[in-house]
């Protein structure tokens, strides 16, 4: 049976070369990075690489400026909570969106209990935040602006340059999750006014549970977490050696690929979202068409749920995810979906493919010829279903 992976927000497969380049920290320079004698040298060498490469990425002016963690979530954690601590005698409102990552809602929802402001802003139905309403909402008291640079979910893109000039010139800071979007689209953090930035290394092809969070040089944070002093203070533990140069590696791929790779992406995307919406009656595309990241398919069919059709493809060797949040520990829909506009219903019936590095034209060609037959077989044992889409 063929198998295709179009799942890749869920998990990127690590690509050879950054596996290759990580061989070695785990078998022959093994050393601390903070001991001082001989063996801690190539360890402590290969770190500062790898902050040039991912600083070099997202276009920081210096590779101090690169803190790592365990991923975005820890990343996420950190820039929030860091601010908010750090800064909270003058003020204690924090902004963001309705489409964030759990990482960073249930982080502000956390704050909030302790006495912060949470202003969640409103999205369009394409989920683009309105800066005007940001104008309106931002204060004098507001310390923190932190907005996802592009939803991995609906795969629309923020007009985050303009997001940042609002914060900056109410003296706010202005953190972005670029988990979903580094590596995807070009990201400066100079020009954008970005202050804080999380990423991920499992989202650009590097191994799972490293991260790296984006300091701009001043930006005044609070640890999180106690301990020997590593990263400037800012994240102590003993550092993950082989993942960082693991992410290192990823960033610098990324950095050399990217636009190649988003342009033969974005014209599997558009084959993709053309095929399902001329072939399937009733398919809609979530999010903007336009505005939208190279690899993001996010599409919804009416009076079927997207966990049958994930099963259905799943037994045609095909991956991808729900635009539900019914796979995971809730049977609550997706919240972003939501946020857009979507009936529990229509978001309950939407479905996720997110494309990479090793998906082909044969791939999007198998995919839609499996996915009519799959849609027309559930929707014929649904009661939902008008007659007129089952005859």
């Amino acid at each position: 049976m063929r198998r295709v992976y179009m799942d890749h927000t869920a998990g990127m497969p690590i690509d050879e070369r950054v596996l290759e380049i990580m061989i070695p920290y785990f078998t022959l320079n093994y050393g601390n990075p903070s001991s001082i004698h001989s063996f801690g040298n190539e360890p402590r060498r290969a770190i500062d690489e790898a902050r040039s490469k991912i600083a070099d990425l997202i276009g920081a002016e210096k590779k101090e400026e690169i803190i790592f963690t365990s991923g975005g979530t820890e990343s996420n954690n950190l820039a929030i909570k860091g601010i908010a601590y750090r800064n909270k005698d003058k003020g204690q409102h924090i902004i963001t969106s309705s489409i964030e990552h759990m990482s960073v809602v249930n982080t502000c929802k956390h704050l909030s209990k302790q006495g912060f402001k949470l202003t969640q802003l409103r999205v369009d139905k394409y989920g683009i935040v309105d800066t005007e309403v940001l104008k309106k909402e931002i204060t004098d008291k507001t310390i923190l602006v932190s907005i996802i640079y592009a939803n991995g979910e609906i795969g629309t893109i923020e007009p985050i340059k303009e997001i940042g000039e609002i914060a900056h010139e109410k003296g706010a800071f202005f953190h972005v999750d670029a988990v979903a979007a580094a590596g995807q689209i070009p990201i400066n953090v100079q020009d954008e006014n970005i202050d804080l930035l999380s990423l991920s290394a499992n989202d650009m092809y590097g191994p799972k549970g490293t991260g790296a969070l984006y300091k701009k040089a001043g930006t005044p944070i609070m640890p999180i977490m106690q301990g020997g002093g590593q990263e400037r203070g800012l994240r102590s533990g003993t550092e993950n050696l082989p993942g960082i140069v693991g992410m290192g590696k990823a960033a610098e791929l990324m950095k050399i690929e990217m636009k190649t790779e988003a342009e033969r992406l974005s014209k599997l995307r558009d084959a993709f979202i053309k095929g399902v919406l001329e072939r399937i009656p009733e398919a809609y595309l979530n999010g903007h068409s336009t505005m939208r990241l190279p690899n993001n398919v996010n599409v919804r069919f009416s009076y079927i749920e997207g966990e049958s059709l994930i099963l259905g493809l799943d037994m045609e060797g095909v991956a991808c995810s729900s635009g539900s949040a019914c796979t995971s520990k809730t049977l609550e829909p997706s919240h972003v979906l939501l946020a857009i506009g979507l009936a529990h219903e229509e978001a309950h019936g939407s479905l996720l493919f997110t494309l990479g590095r090793q998906n082909t034209k044969e791939d999007v060609k198998y995919v839609l010829g499996l996915l009519p037959g799959i849609v027309r077989r559930l929707r014929a044992i649904s009661p939902l279903t008008p007659k007129d889409l089952v005859t």
